[in-house]
């Protein structure tokens, strides 16, 4: 090729169309990449700095993902304070309602249903984890959120514990004693027996006779109810006869003793004696020279059929029974009739919710099992005597374990600590909501500065299409004239050819 030799006019419009194919090619290669900088080579300055902005821009970019997960973090643990303060609102409404009731049944039923809140609370809390970070789920859990790309700016959002609600760092409350229940039994067993007081006559006596108009008396004897047979020892009651000593004397001396009921009925002068234990009623002559027995009783275990008037000395019609808690919440009574039998008894015990009661024929006991400390009172000072013993507080069952609800000032203790708890978890929503709040301003910014960063990359190293497009066009047509030149330049030399 050096040996062809091209006339200047020829060579002149061949450099001028290199040239312009060199710049149709550069501006081609901007319009297609965008860029007007695509190496080093297009200009080093801008290349560089532009390298430099877009690679902070992907820093960031990766830690605005990262402020993203965290954002998501916080979420998660915003919803589960807001389900546990709903829990914990529901555990208040509980305890009052365990303060609206004196019933202890039903303060132990509320106190379980409060332990049950709190186990939920604490699974909730288990749960309100995102990506395996806990927030509400105790040390470890601490979230860090990084903001710049040389780790100088950052947030540490410190976790709380609620998995466990007895933590005093945490929600401190603890769960409550549930009502563990006692067992007691009532003895039910007895006799009677009866005589008849008449006058020499046959005619029967009234309660106001002396005991003298009976044969079987004299003045100075000595009228004993014993517990045992024979008339030594264990006297219950004694009752001198006087002049003056009426038959009602001697009901009233019987009746006095405890466990033991004396009824004389006017009409038939018949003078009956019930009674839960043995009893012997003797008559000691005033010179000590005799002794005679009036009448026994013999104590047997009931039946579930036996009227209670009937054999025992506990009851009298009218009585009223009356079953309460350990508040003293009455939870119902029952009047005794002539009617009322053991099975009454035993089903007005077992009526009632936490409480249940049971007769054994071979013992005559019922025994009664109570969720909470149960008495059963009379207003019969006699009821559940035994061996001529009264019982002045009736028949009780001492519960092993009382509920945690069981007084006011309990359940009030309980609602305090409620509401400091309450009061901590508005206070720790709103700690995280600022949390939450900063990390999404911190995203906004991070947001705009990768922005602002691609954009003065692309300031630096993107096209103007506008411009190479213009460009474009006139180098197109700056072509086209320089081959429309070349074409002129090479027929100049042609000329010479036609001279051959």
């Amino acid at each position: 090729m050096s040996d062809i030799t091209l006339s200047s006019a020829v060579r002149a419009n061949l450099n001028t169309l290199q040239q312009t194919a060199s710049l149709l090619s550069d501006v081609q290669n901007k319009l297609a990449t965008g860029r007007k900088v695509n190496s080093a080579l297009d200009n080093p300055n801008s290349f560089f700095t532009a390298s430099g902005l877009t690679s902070r821009a992907n820093d960031l970019g990766t830690l605005l993902d990262d402020m993203g997960q965290s954002v998501q973090t916080l979420k998660a643990a915003d919803e589960g304070i807001s389900a546990i303060t709903k829990l914990t609102e529901s555990a208040k409404a509980k305890a009052n309602q365990a303060l609206q009731t004196q019933s202890q049944f039903e303060r132990a039923q509320f106190a379980t249903q409060y332990n049950d809140l709190l186990g939920q609370i604490e699974d909730l809390a288990k749960d309100s984890d995102y990506k395996g970070k806990n927030l509400l789920g105790g040390a470890g859990n601490e979230l860090t959120t990084i903001f710049n790309e040389d780790n100088t700016s950052s947030l540490t959002v410190d976790s709380v514990d609620y998995t466990n609600t007895t933590l005093s760092t945490g929600l401190n409350l603890s769960d409550l004693n549930e009502a563990q229940g006692g067992a007691t039994t009532l003895q039910l067993e007895g006799g009677n027996s009866s005589i008849t007081l008449t006058n020499g006559s046959g005619d029967a006596l009234a309660s106001g006779s002396v005991l003298t108009d009976s044969s079987s008396f004299a003045v100075g004897d000595t009228i004993n109810l014993n517990g045992v047979a024979g008339n030594a020892g264990s006297v219950q009651a004694t009752l001198t006869v006087s002049a003056g000593t009426t038959v009602q004397d001697l009901v009233t001396a019987i009746d006095g003793v405890a466990g033991v009921r004396a009824e004389f009925d006017e009409a038939t002068g018949g003078l009956s004696i019930t009674s839960n234990d043995d009893v012997f009623l003797y008559n000691q002559a005033g010179d000590g020279s005799s002794s005679a027995s009036l009448t026994g009783v013999t104590s047997n275990a009931f039946t579930v059929g036996t009227q209670l008037l009937s054999e025992s000395g506990s009851f009298k019609v009218g009585d009223t029974l009356t079953l309460e808690d350990g508040n003293g919440f009455e939870l119902g009574s029952l009047e005794i009739t002539s009617a009322t039998t053991v099975s009454d008894l035993e089903d007005f015990v077992d009526d009632f919710n936490g409480v249940s009661a049971s007769f054994n024929t071979g013992t005559g006991q019922i025994t009664i099992e109570s969720d909470v400390t149960l008495n059963l009172t009379s207003d019969n000072a006699d009821f559940a005597a035994s061996a001529f013993t009264a019982d002045n507080d009736g028949v009780n069952v001492t519960a092993a374990q009382n509920s945690g609800f069981a007084t006011d000032n309990e359940i009030n203790k309980v609602l305090d600590r409620i509401n400091t708890a309450l009061s901590n978890l508005r206070a720790q929503a709103s700690e995280f909501g600022t949390n939450l709040s900063t990390i999404e301003i911190r995203q906004d910014f991070t947001r705009s500065t990768i922005n602002t960063l691609q954009e003065g990359a692309g300031l630096l190293t993107l096209a103007d299409t506008n411009e190479e497009g213009a460009n474009l066009l006139a180098l197109q047509t700056r072509q086209q004239l320089a081959s429309t030149s070349l074409s002129f330049a090479s027929q100049a030399d042609q000329t010479v050819l036609s001279l051959f």
